[in-house]
């Protein structure tokens, strides 16, 4: 049953919350949210039944949590907070792809995450423009309204068989109505190459799992690699998965052991 909060700005956050025990907060990456996304949503179920209450919650302009654009990493770090308020004043994090950008960026806000699950995030380069050259192009698609152009812009770098299948889907539409949800991932990578990153992530002391599927893209090793160098107290793990997809079962029971046991 759909619960909701409200974040700083007075934006109602739409989530679930399944299980009982140590809290764990799920930030979803590009084009998620729960009822778009029952893969992550099998996982919650799972991970509740290893002893967590786990929160999915829906991203601003995604599912039911609405908002009016523009829509910022800083709004989304808010939200992040009081569903850590909700859950009871600390939680653990996993983060998808951007979505793990974000939560290290709230981790770097000094919010009380007690440890982070990051899957393949997508970074460039440490001190790169490309980021921030990105993000200023989604924007000017996001602001000129150009729906389909603003999906398109966003995948342009990803294989050209995900944007095709994507584009014959049933699902083209709900991805076009995310686009303007899409600008924090954006923000978030572009934060990571802003500074140092031993700057950028000094007061991300939590436990840290970094997690590389055994089939992946060719950025996301160097990405995982600049993050466990990084980070104060990160360490990499190759999981069975392809094609930055990932079985709930096996996300599950690595998110588990991580959390219980380091």
């Amino acid at each position: 049953m759909t619960e909701f909060i409200t974040s700083k700005d007075g934006t109602r956050i739409a989530y679930d919350r399944v299980g009982s025990g140590p809290a764990i907060i799920l930030i979803a990456g590009a084009m998620q949210f729960r009822a778009f996304d029952p893969t992550t949503t099998a996982m919650a179920g799972l991970l509740a039944e290893r002893g967590y209450s786990v929160i999915n919650f829906d991203r601003r302009g995604r599912g039911e949590t609405a908002s009016s654009e523009p829509m910022t990493l800083a709004q989304t770090i808010d939200d992040i907070a009081a569903l850590i308020e909700a859950a009871g004043g600390e939680a653990a994090v996993f983060g998808s792809s951007s979505g793990g950008a974000i939560a290290l960026a709230a981790a770097a806000a000094g919010l009380p995450i007690t440890g982070l699950v990051l899957w393949e995030v997508p970074l460039g380069d440490e001190g790169g423009s490309d980021g921030a050259e990105f993000l200023d192009g989604l924007r000017q698609h996001i602001r000129a309204g150009h729906g389909d152009e603003t999906i398109e812009y966003f995948m342009k770098d990803m294989p050209a068989e995900w944007l095709a299948g994507a584009k014959a889907s049933g699902g083209w539409p709900i991805m076009v109505a995310m686009g303007p949800s899409l600008e924090p991932d954006s923000e978030s990578l572009a934060w990571t190459q802003s500074a140092p990153r031993v700057e950028l992530w000094k007061n991300v002391t939590q436990p840290t799992a970094v997690l590389v599927g055994e089939q992946t893209g060719p950025i996301m090793h160097p990405a995982a690699d600049s993050m466990v160098a990084l980070l104060p107290n990160a360490s990499k793990r190759v999981i069975p998965a392809a094609n930055h997809s990932w079985e709930p079962e096996v996300m599950a029971q690595k998110i588990a052991e991580f959390l219980a046991y380091g």
